[in-house]
C-alpha cells in the first residue's frame, strides 16, 4: 500500500510518499480501506518534533473509509462498514489497522469525506464548549482563527448553547466566512486590536471564556480580554507556543488556565459514542454545517501541509488516497 511516512522530524519536506506492507488486523482491531483522511494541526506538531512520535512513523491521526477485515474478537463490526476515527495514528495511508473500540460507524446519508472533515475538529469543538468551558445562554465568548476548521465548528456550537460569539480573523474573505457560521462581531486582528476591541465591546468586563488555537501571538492579549473568573482556553499554538508565564498572572481576576487535548475528552467508548453522535447527528440533520475547501491527492501531503502552516487556508483539509 501507499502511505506517507517520516523518518526524521523537520518541514513539510521530510514526508515521503512510498510503498509499505499491507496491514494485517490483530485482536480486537479492523483493517479500513482509507477513502478520506482528516489534516490537522497536530499532525505538523508531530512532523516538526515539537510533538514527537517515535520514529519511522506513517503521519495521521484522523480518517474515515470501508472496514474490509476484522480481528478475532471483533463483533459490532463487519465487513463494508462505513466508519470514521480521529486519535489513531497512521491515516496518511491507503489502509489502517484501528482498534476497534475507536471506530464510530457512520449515520447513513454521510459519507467518509464527512466523517474524516468531522470527527477531530467536530468533537474538539465539542468538548471545548460543553466540557472544558461549558458555555451558558447568555455567556460573552472569544474564538480566535475563526474561518479555520475548529473555529467555524465551534462558532456555530456556540451559538447553539446561546452565547454571544466575538472571533478573530485576518482577511475580509474569512470574516465573512466567520459571519456566515454566526459570530456577532469578526475581528480582522492584522488591522485591530482585538483585546481593545473587546474591552470596548464589552464596556471592560470582558468575556467568560476565550478559545485560542493559535498560541505565541494571542496569548497574553487573551487572558487580558477574560472577565472576573474567565477561562483561559489554550487548545492549540499554530503560532508556536506560548512564553512561560508567571502564574501570579491568573490572580487578577481569579482567572483559570487550561490546555487540554481531545484524547483526555473520549477516554471511554461511551464518552467517544456520545460526542460523535451527536457532531455526526448534527451534520446528517444540517445543524452543523461543514466546510471541506481544500482536498489534495495523498501523495501531495506535502503541499496540504504548507498551505495548513501558511494559515491561508479556511475550513478543514482533507487527502484522498
Amino acid at each position: 500500500m501507499k502511505a506517507v511516512r517520516i523518518s526524521e522530524y523537520g518541514g513539510p519536506e521530510v514526508m515521503k510518499y512510498q510503498d509499505l506492507p499491507d496491514p494485517t488486523p490483530g485482536d480486537g482491531q479492523a483493517l479500513v480501506e482509507i477513502q478520506a483522511v482528516g489534516v490537522n494541526f497536530t499532525d505538523t506538531y508531530s512532523r516538526s518534533g515539537a510533538n514527537p512520535p517515535p520514529l519511522p512513523w506513517v503521519v495521521g491521526v484522523e480518517g474515515a473509509g470501508v472496514v474490509r477485515r476484522v480481528g478475532s474478537g471483533v463483533t459490532d463490526l463487519k465487513e463494508g462498514d462505513v466508519v470514521a476515527y480521529s486519535g489513531v495514528a497512521g491515516s496518511y495511508a491507503e489502509q489502517a489497522v484501528v482498534p476497534a473500540s475507536r471506530l464510530v460507524k457512520m449515520p447513513d446519508g454521510l459519507d467518509a469525506k464527512d466523517g474524516a472533515a468531522a470527527m477531530l475538529q467536530g468533537m474538539t469543538a465539542h468538548y471545548l464548549c460543553h466540557s472544558t468551558y461549558a458555555v451558558k445562554s447568555g455567556d460573552r465568548v472569544l474564538i480566535h482563527a475563526g474561518a479555520g476548521g475548529v473555529g467555524l465548528l465551534l462558532i456555530q456550537m456556540v451559538k447553539r448553547l446561546g452565547g454571544y460569539v466575538y472571533s478573530t480573523v485576518s482577511t475580509e474573505a474569512k470574516a465573512e466566512l466567520a459571519k456566515g457560521a454566526g459570530a456577532d462581531q469578526v475581528i480582522l486582528y492584522t488591522q485591530q486590536d482585538f483585546a481593545e476591541e473587546v474591552k470596548k465591546a464589552t464596556d471592560g468586563a470582558g468575556v467568560q471564556v476565550v478559545y485560542d488555537a493559535v498560541g505565541k501571538t494571542t496569548f497574553e492579549k487573551s487572558i487580558s480580554c477574560l472577565g472576573r473568573r474567565g477561562h483561559m482556553v489554550l487548545y492549540g499554538q499554530a503560532s508556536g507556543a506560548p512564553a512561560p508565564m508567571n502564574p501570579a498572572v491568573l490572580g487578577a481576576g481569579s482567572l483559570y488556565l487550561t490546555r487540554p487535548g481531545l484524547g483526555d475528552y473520549v477516554v471511554t467508548r461511551q464518552e467517544l459514542e456520545q460526542r460523535a453522535g451527536d457532531v455526526l447527528g448534527w451534520v446528517k440533520s444540517g445543524e452543523l454545517k461543514l466546510r471541506v475547501e481544500h482536498v489534495f491527492p495523498l501523495s501531495e501531503a506535502v503541499e496540504a501541509h504548507r498551505q495548513l502552516e501558511s494559515r491561508a487556508t479556511t475550513g478543514k483539509l482533507l487527502l484522498i488516497p
